[in-house]
């Protein structure tokens, strides 16, 4: 199980630096950038639609604003930006830069 965690953990930390990299991307369009926005600042935020101590809505809001958001983000971004960085990362390139050269 903590070897599946891990791996989870993994996973999430190289989307989160993939993300940050598309965001450095100036091909990247401005609707994007306010849509991951919105989802780091949900993330981060005291205030939710739904108060968190409430039985399982609480947190069942966090579970579908947050992916909506970035998946609305990541449909916005061209195809191009989200391959050429998704290919960067795997080739341990992502830390040279983030922007299109």
């Amino acid at each position: 199980m903590s070897a599946r965690f891990a791996r989870l953990a993994r996973r999430f930390k190289a989307e989160i630096d993939l993300y940050r990299a598309v965001l450095k991307d100036p091909r990247t369009p401005r609707l994007a950038r306010w849509l991951l926005g919105a989802a780091v600042a949900y993330a981060l935020s005291p205030i939710d639609l739904i108060p968190d101590f409430v039985p399982v809505l609480g947190h069942l809001d966090d579970l579908l604003v947050l992916p909506v958001l970035v998946w609305l983000a990541v449909r916005v971004i061209p195809k191009e930006v989200m391959t050429e960085h998704r290919a960067r990362m795997k080739s341990g390139l992502a830390g040279e830069g983030g922007a299109h050269p």
